[in-house]
Parts: structure tokens; C-alpha cells; sequence
């Protein structure tokens, strides 16, 4: 007996961006859990304060738990844990730096914490407002690292490209951070 031809595949339909998750999306991929933030990206207003926020809470736990070298090594494990997460979820969004993934500002403003701790509360309530200005108004550099891994116009982004640069711009605005920082401090 022969067998029938296979069907023509019929190109991939394109999803529509999911513009805004929810609470199912999330908890739907662990990529997402991680990506949002534990929740931290959902909201509808300044998603990337509220994952900075979250950052800030999440390093005073660790450090109470944690060495200091211990929490280098959860930053390290962070970064491709994390480059997956956005590459998986903004796939998932369709969307190639959606606002709502905050793992970026979590990675970045918890490398700013690990080098300027021990300073006290005000300080690093300093550092939290300094970080997002760099990382929402994006001056020079974390402008040019914004745009270095954009893919404007292209018909299917290759979504390991847009994961990095989802991180990519806030390491570049935490370390402009941490650079003002130290000006400040040798001031």
C-alpha cells in the first residue's frame, strides 16, 4: 500500500503579542515566574520599580541568609538563568523587550547592592533611585546597549538575541550606577 503524500506545512501562524500577562500566564512556564519578576513585572504601572523593589527585598533576605560570596555565586547563576527566562517568556509574549519582564533589573540592581553594601538605608535608597533613572530615561551607553540588540523589521527575532539584550542594558545602567557611585564617594 502506498502511503499518502504528507501535507504541505502551512507556515506557523503568527500569535499576537501579549501585550499585558496575567497571573495564569505566569504561572504557566517557569521562565515566566522567573522572567516577571515572582510576580514582581505584572503590574500594569512602572513594572520595572516594582521588580527593583523586589530586588531590594529579595538581596536583604539573602543577606541575611547568605555570605557574601554565596550571593556572588547566586548573581553569576542569575545571569544565564536569567538570559533564558526572557528569551523564553518574550518569545511566549511575542513581544522582544516586553515591559513586564523584570528579571533584568533584578540581576542588575542586585550587582549594585553586592558591590556597594555595607552602606546604610539611605544609601541605598541613593543607588535604587539612580538605577532607575539610568534604566528608564537610558542615556548614552544604556541607550547604544538598548539599541545594540534591537531587531527592528525583522519578520521572525531571534529570540537568543533579544533575551540578552533584554539584559544586556540594565547591566550597562547598573554599572553607570555603580560608576556615580564611586565618583560620589571619591569625591
Amino acid at each position: 500500500m502506498i502511503d499518502p503524500p504528507a501535507p504541505i506545512a502551512s507556515s506557523p501562524s503568527v500569535q499576537p503579542a501579549l501585550r499585558r500577562p496575567t497571573l495564569r500566564f505566569m504561572l504557566s512556564h517557569p521562565a515566566h515566574w522567573i522572567a516577571l519578576g515572582f510576580g514582581s513585572g505584572l503590574p500594569r504601572v512602572a513594572p520595572g520599580t516594582f521588580g527593583t523593589l523586589w530586588a531590594w527585598a529579595a538581596y536583604l533576605v539573602m543577606q541575611r541568609w547568605l555570605s557574601e560570596a554565596a550571593i556572588g555565586w547566586v548573581i553569576l547563576a542569575s545571569l544565564p538563568i536569567g538570559w533564558w527566562a526572557c528569551t523564553v517568556t518574550a518569545r511566549h509574549m511575542n513581544i522582544a523587550d516586553p515591559g513586564s519582564i523584570v528579571w533584568d533589573e533584578v540581576i542588575a540592581f542586585w550587582i549594585i547592592l553586592w558591590v556597594v553594601i555595607p552602606i546604610g538605608f539611605i544609601g541605598q535608597l541613593a543607588a535604587f533611585a539612580l538605577f532607575r533613572v539610568f534604566d528608564a530615561a537610558k542615556p548614552g551607553p544604556v541607550a547604544w546597549a538598548d539599541g545594540l540588540f534591537k531587531q527592528k523589521g525583522a519578520a521572525e527575532p531571534d529570540w537568543w538575541r533579544a533575551g540578552f539584550g533584554i539584559i544586556l542594558d540594565d547591566l550597562v545602567a547598573a554599572f553607570c550606577t555603580l560608576l556615580v557611585i564611586a565618583a560620589v564617594r571619591a569625591w
